[in-house]
């Protein structure tokens, strides 16, 4: 299914707990002096332009990003890699994930970044242009497969699908047992949405039952306009970096405050 475009909800709260968090476990993979690798299965454009029409006609980012941006200052890698980008592109731009990573990553690490959308991936290759980054016109799940266990073998694969394939909540678990049978160093990271139906309950059940040392970390917001159905976000990680479960706590201490 190729409909789903994320400039409707680009910089809402959603993001706003998936980019910090994610932005901090890049933040603590560069301390030290050895290359990583960062995949990501559903890029999206990489970059958003929060005035643009379609972000206008849901405005989620006015209760999002635009509303909390004071959480994160420039000692804060998620603050560091937003400064960063609207000094290029604006003050009403907004990062996706890829560019996160390519804000804060080094010159040695390998970034693979996967689009199936056309218009979405010819996007994406336009923001991702300045930098070394491999973007692929390909199912993400199929090229995670492909590159599993990838060199070099230290990294992070984020795994963000739109959900708009339902099967995704039943078929990521096994996606995720397999990576991790392959890749027992990687960092496994995976955005769900919280909705009104409780769709994604039992594949949080099944992973936090199968991992039980890997963090889950949900975060509840009311929805950004009357009838939409996300009311939460939340984010598994297999094989957490240290200190990620205080800075998780501290995440949603702030959001508890909304």
């Amino acid at each position: 299914m190729l409909s789903y475009q994320h400039i409707y909800h680009a910089g809402n709260l959603a993001d706003v707990h998936k980019h910090s968090l994610l932005a901090w476990m890049l933040d603590y993979l560069t301390r030290k002096d050895k290359p990583l690798t960062y995949i990501e299965t559903h890029a999206g454009r990489g970059l958003y332009d929060l005035s643009d029409d379609a972000a206008a006609k849901t405005n989620e980012a006015a209760q999002g990003i635009e509303k909390v941006a004071h959480w994160f200052d420039e000692t804060h890698p998620f603050g560091r890699a937003l400064s960063t980008v609207r000094a290029t592109h604006g003050p009403r731009s907004y990062p996706g994930s890829p560019l996160i990573a390519a804000t804060l990553l080094r010159g040695i690490d390998t970034l693979h970044l996967s689009e199936l959308h056309p218009q979405e991936h010819s996007a994406l290759d336009l923001a991702m242009s300045p930098y070394d980054v491999k973007c692929h016109l390909r199912d993400g799940f199929e090229l995670a497969h492909a590159l599993v266990p990838p060199t070099p073998r230290r990294g992070l694969i984020l795994i963000d699908p739109s959900y708009e394939i339902k099967s995704d909540y039943n078929d990521l678990p096994r996606h995720i047992a397999q990576w991790h049978r392959a890749w027992n160093v990687g960092i496994i990271a995976l955005w769900y949405p919280i909705l009104t139906g409780g769709a994604h309950r039992d594949m949080r059940d099944t992973l936090v039952g199968t991992y039980p040392d890997a963090l889950c970390h949900e975060v509840g917001f009311a929805p950004a306009r009357p009838g939409h159905g996300m009311i939460g976000s939340g984010l598994f990680v297999l094989n957490p970096p240290y200190g990620l479960h205080e800075q998780a706590a501290g995440l949603k201490n702030a959001f508890a405050k909304l």
